[in-house]
């Protein structure tokens, strides 16, 4: 089957150039990393514990990553929302798969420039881990509530650095966690830069920041390595065109509804047009980046995304302002059991101490007490949209009326 050809971007073929091909066959051809890439050597970790040193069989990123989906964050991102909410459609894509394809992507990109796969995929498997319930709009839901009460803002990258670094306490390496961090795939840019970011002491005030400064702060992060800059580029590449696809498959939109003209045939060709433009606009120059006319297709896919699919009436209409009042009222129902040390409560029972069970084998625990906003946070993000409807359904009665139902049958007969 040919190629399909957006008229919006004809020179993005998905194609490699004469001279990007001979790179990348030269890269290919040395079984090693290329200069830029990031060694495994390199690997920094908060604690030098021999638990985690490298072996042949598992170098430091291939243990980050096997920590990751090994991690009840993980596990939860199958039930987590990654466009469309409340639907009977098990074929739409979810956070859990969105994580993959990111990962998918980024090797691709990786594996043609001779970058460290293993740190790729670590940071694009654990970079959504912070993640509310419901996505971006739970995501906003859960920050307007946190900063009316402390003054701080809830990301979900920030969030996903917390649960790998302090909820989990797997020893994480520091890569790693500046790639999740840095990963904000909101703000696109043309180049991606590196930092001069060296030790945790920086990074322990970088994330800081990001929670006192919010938007200020988050809009000039830079990975700390080139691998972290392709999971930044390949995750809008991961979703522009499978958010489409979702969007025709959930009703939203038709296959002509778009200006490109290629429907849902707009993932496959994103997927080959725009990593081919990566590495033809990256190979040899020693940073990641995309051409100009790759930018701007890029670009304005995703504009075309905000205005049909993610600001869409019939999206944000299943989240009523009963919806956010409902984030707001269960906030202060877990603070006021978790401020009355109610052993009872699903914050103890299903939060603190399983999470305390987990951290004493590492020598660790969980300080929920010293700041109790933080700890409902760290609760409310971690719920599938199905516990979070669960628990409002149980303590709120008039929340049974609110949540949207759809049967898998609307339309035909089971």
């Amino acid at each position: 089957m040919p190629h399909a050809t957006n008229p919006l971007a004809p020179d993005l073929t998905g194609e490699l150039t004469p001279e990007a091909a001979r790179i990348v066959a030269a890269n290919l051809s040395a079984h090693a990393l290329a200069p830029g890439a990031t060694p495994d050597a390199a690997a920094v970790r908060r604690d030098a514990t021999e638990r985690d040193d490298d072996t042949m069989l598992r170098p430091a990123y291939v243990r980050d990553a096997e920590k990751i989906v090994h991690m009840g964050a993980y596990n939860r991102l199958a039930g987590k929302t990654q466009v469309f909410s409340f639907r009977a459609n098990d074929d739409l894509c979810r956070r859990g798969l969105h994580v993959q394809l990111v990962a998918r992507v980024a090797r691709d990109i990786g594996r043609a420039l001779g970058l460290n796969l293993d740190l790729i995929e670590a940071i694009a498997l654990g970079h959504d881990l912070g993640h509310t319930p419901f996505g971006h709009a739970g995501e906003r839901y859960l920050n307007g509530v946190f900063h009316a009460r402390t003054g701080r803002w809830f990301f979900h990258n920030v969030q996903s650095v917390r649960v790998m670094d302090v909820i989990g306490g797997r020893n994480v390496s520091l890569q790693t966690l500046d790639g999740a961090l840095c990963h904000n795939g909101e703000f696109e840019q043309q180049v991606l830069y590196t930092s001069d970011l060296a030790d945790f002491g920086e990074f322990d005030r970088m994330v800081g920041e990001c929670c006192e400064q919010g938007d200020a702060r988050i809009r000039h992060l830079r990975p700390m390595t080139s691998e972290g800059c392709v999971v930044r580029v390949s995750d809008i590449i991961a979703y522009v065109g499978k958010d489409r696809q979702d969007a025709i498959r959930a009703g939203l939109l038709s296959e002509g509804d778009f200006a490109d003209g290629l429907g849902g045939a707009y993932n496959a060709w994103a997927l080959g047009a725009f990593v081919a433009d990566v590495v033809n606009a990256s190979a040899g120059t020693g940073r990641i980046s995309l051409s100009e006319e790759g930018f701007c297709e890029l670009r304005r896919a995703k504009r075309e995304n905000y205005e049909k699919i993610y600001n869409a009436a019939e999206v944000n209409g299943d989240f009523s302002e009963d919806v956010r009042e409902l984030f707001e009222a269960l906030y202060e129902h877990e603070l006021e059991a978790l401020l009355a040390s109610d052993e009872s409560s699903a914050i103890f029972a299903h939060h603190v101490r399983p999470l305390e069970r987990h951290l004493a084998p590492y020598g660790r625990g969980y300080d929920w007490q010293s700041d109790p906003h933080m700890t409902v946070v760290d609760f409310l993000s971690s719920m599938t949209d199905d516990y979070f409807m669960a628990t409002c359904e149980r303590v709120f009665p008039q929340a049974a009326g609110i949540f949207p139902r759809r049967s898998y049958f609307a339309d035909v007969r089971p």
